[in-house]
């Protein structure tokens, strides 16, 4: 049997990757909370509960999968130099 070629695994993930997507969620949040804080006022502040919590539940999935797929493009698998 014979064996592969080992690897080294490498992240070459930076802040500066991220950083566009921490503005983003941190637009978002701040948009929530705006809106929730516009809506308190409103004859029924159940409607500012729901609007935060929709806003904040309809753009977790999208946040997490730009993180994540930028995540696994920048792991990279090297082969290990044989010394």
């Amino acid at each position: 049997m014979t064996t592969g070629t080992p690897f080294n695994v490498r992240c070459t993930l930076s802040f500066g990757d991220i950083y566009g997507q921490i503005l983003a969620w941190m637009a978002v949040i701040f948009a929530s909370l705006a809106a929730g804080l516009a809506l308190m006022g409103a004859s029924r502040p159940i409607f500012a509960l729901v609007g935060v919590g929709l806003i904040l539940v309809l753009s977790l999935p999208f946040l997490l999968f730009a993180f994540v797929t930028t995540l696994l493009n920048h792991i990279q698998l090297e082969p290990q130099q044989s010394s």
